[in-house]
């Protein structure tokens, strides 16, 4: 699947070039992004299972895993922005890191019904 405003490349697993982000949710991403009106930079889209695992609490079986999770490089105003977007468009989970450098700051987006929905988090 091609979707507006993301390339294969961003989108793909760093470990593995996979690349099995869920159509539904990215139609949500690009809606939200058309929205906003300001490019998103992904950070990071779909996890294989062995990456998740190296690079997130969540093990194996993380957000990143079901194709149903982005994290997109944002600070300061467009990344309240992003949020305000993201409830209204049906992400229910939120994940907020706003503390440091500029470059590390990111949201973690996810439409994921299990656990407590929605959510906010920090990191």
């Amino acid at each position: 699947m091609i979707w507006p405003y993301f390339s294969f490349d961003e989108l793909k697993c760093k470990c593995c070039g996979k690349m099995l982000m869920d159509d539904d949710f990215m139609k949500k991403i690009v809606q939200i992004r058309m929205a906003a009106g300001f490019p998103f930079i992904v950070t990071s889209g779909y996890r294989c299972p062995e990456h998740n695992a190296k690079v997130s609490s969540t093990g194996q079986t993380g957000p990143h895993t079901t194709g149903r999770a982005i994290d997109i490089a944002v600070h300061h105003q467009k990344a309240h922005v992003l949020i305000c977007l993201a409830t209204t468009y049906g992400i229910t989970g939120i994940g907020v890191n706003q503390k440091g450098n500029y470059d590390q700051r990111f949201l973690h987006l996810d439409d994921l019904t299990t656990g407590p929905r929605p959510n906010i988090w920090s990191y």
